[in-house]
């Protein structure tokens, strides 16, 4: 199914961003998530890419709007300059002994005129920016033009899948089995969707985590970072969370703050209203943290086991650099993220996305799927996802260029990997007839020597 977008999708955010405008004040159009330039110049080329995308755009009520702006602004700066002549002509008038009555009479109604244009003008640009944010991310050219994720594209496939000589179990079933999962405290205290991690469970739990973390910063280079867990709505609009998502985030009313559902967001905002120097990049940041997702839109999906929690732990991966690089990039995070799948000798494919099934942020996305067994199927675990500039100019993120010029960066992110969903993966294709597991060689020590999960 298609959709629409029309005016009243983005009137609905015109309260906050007029907010947002009014702190900051106008011209605030850098904080687009499309550069403006590129719809103004070829708005029937962004129609079609976001047709692509399964989303019908008509820019033309925008581009309408965008010349308003224009044309007010071409107003003010004009009655800005005949206030600042009059001035010098009031000046020249007391020294010639001449009336002022006139200039005075009408500098009020240039007053009258600034203060109404200044109104006008905030209105319209928060009107504008508020159709920008409703519009998603344009498609690369090397995206896969499909509709939904039966379009993917299978890019490789690595690791042998286990045989078995006995039917294999689901995650929930053999984590229960061996008591080192418990769904029924875990919905005592939270509801559904929770889970209490059991002795060698939340070793493993752990040790995935330290293993990650070693493999990024050891191995692969990347920055360290424990950040905030809670962040405010700057932050979440930085990233694409806000004003689309916000039915599946969970919201402190209070404090106006929202805990973070990946930690894309906080890692991302660390250079948010930055200009960082070129030779700096590229920034290459990793976190380990818990993440927090209402999962509204999942409508009954995965309602056992640890594929969809409320709160779950990832260990995520967020690079900045410049354009040239960005493809390069991509690759690289790609890679290492599967890196963390081979050393666990786990059996996954790579996935490109294709137009219709891309996020809503993201410019092209290569998903990892990992082998579960009782399902028969590969699952996600892992999405590396390149942004281009769209995060960059929502959070006016830039760069300075060796010859002085101002740009957005590019941010790419992937998950290095879904820790949760990575136990599912080890219980399920590293079980055994007797019912015991045994744990990766390259996990044994981060789990004291242990090599085998019996029951507790």
């Amino acid at each position: 199914m298609r959709n629409a977008l029309s005016v009243t999708l983005f009137r609905e955010n015109l309260s906050v961003l007029s907010c947002a405008l009014t702190r900051g004040g106008t011209g605030d159009t850098f904080r687009a998530m499309l550069d403006p330039k590129r719809i103004r110049e070829a708005p029937q080329w962004v129609e079609a890419a976001l047709a692509h995308r399964q989303m019908e755009a008509s820019l033309d009520a925008w581009l309408a709007l965008d010349q308003k702006v224009r044309s007010l602004k071409a107003q003010l700066d004009a009655l800005r300059s005949e206030k600042n002549r009059a001035s010098e002509q009031i000046a020249a008038r007391k020294k010639e002994g001449g009336s002022i009555d006139a200039i005075f009479a009408r500098m009020k109604e240039v007053a009258r005129g600034i203060g109404q244009i200044e109104s006008d003008l905030q209105a319209a640009e928060a009107e504008s920016l508020a159709f920008l944010y409703s519009l998603p991310n344009v498609p690369r050219a090397t995206v896969p033009v499909g509709r939904s994720e039966a379009d993917n594209v299978v890019l490789r496939s690595c690791g042998e899948r286990p045989v078995f000589t006995f039917t294999p179990k689901a995650h929930w079933e053999i984590g229960e089995a061996l008591g080192i999962l418990d769904f029924p405290r875990g919905v005592k205290m939270a509801g559904a969707r929770a889970v209490v991690y059991r002795g060698t469970g939340a070793a493993l739990e752990r040790a995935l985590a330290n293993f990650m973390l070693d493999l990024h910063v050891q191995e692969h280079g990347y920055l360290e970072i424990f950040p905030p867990l809670l962040v405010n709505r700057d932050s979440m609009r930085t990233t694409g969370q806000l004003p689309k998502f916000e039915e599946d985030l969970f919201y402190m009313e209070r404090d106006d703050l929202f805990l973070i559902p990946t930690a894309e967001v906080p890692l991302t905002n660390l250079h948010r209203d930055e200009i960082l120097s070129e030779a700096d990049l590229p920034l290459r940041y990793v976190a380990h943290t818990p993440c927090f997702r209402r999962e509204a839109g999942s409508y009954g999906r995965d309602t056992r086991g640890l594929i969809r929690q409320h709160q779950f732990h990832k260990v995520e991966l967020v690079v900045f650099c410049t354009p040239d690089r960005s493809d390069e990039m991509l690759s690289q995070i790609t890679q290492e993220a599967e890196a963390v799948l081979v050393r666990l000798g786990l059996p996954y494919r790579v996935v490109a996305l294709c137009t219709g099934d891309l996020g809503f942020s993201a410019a092209q996305t290569y998903d990892i799927e990992v082998w579960l067994p009782s399902q028969g199927c590969y699952r996600e675990i892992s999405s590396c996802s390149h942004f281009d500039a769209f995060q960059a100019r929502r959070g006016a993120i830039r760069y300075r260029t060796s010859s002085g010029r101002v740009q957005p960066v590019h941010t790419l992110n992937g998950s290095g990997l879904a820790v949760g969903r990575t136990v599912v993966a080890i219980l399920e294709n590293y079980q055994q007839a007797d019912g015991s597991v045994v744990i990766p060689e390259a996990l044994r020590p981060y789990m004291r020597g242990i090599e085998r999960i019996v029951p507790e």
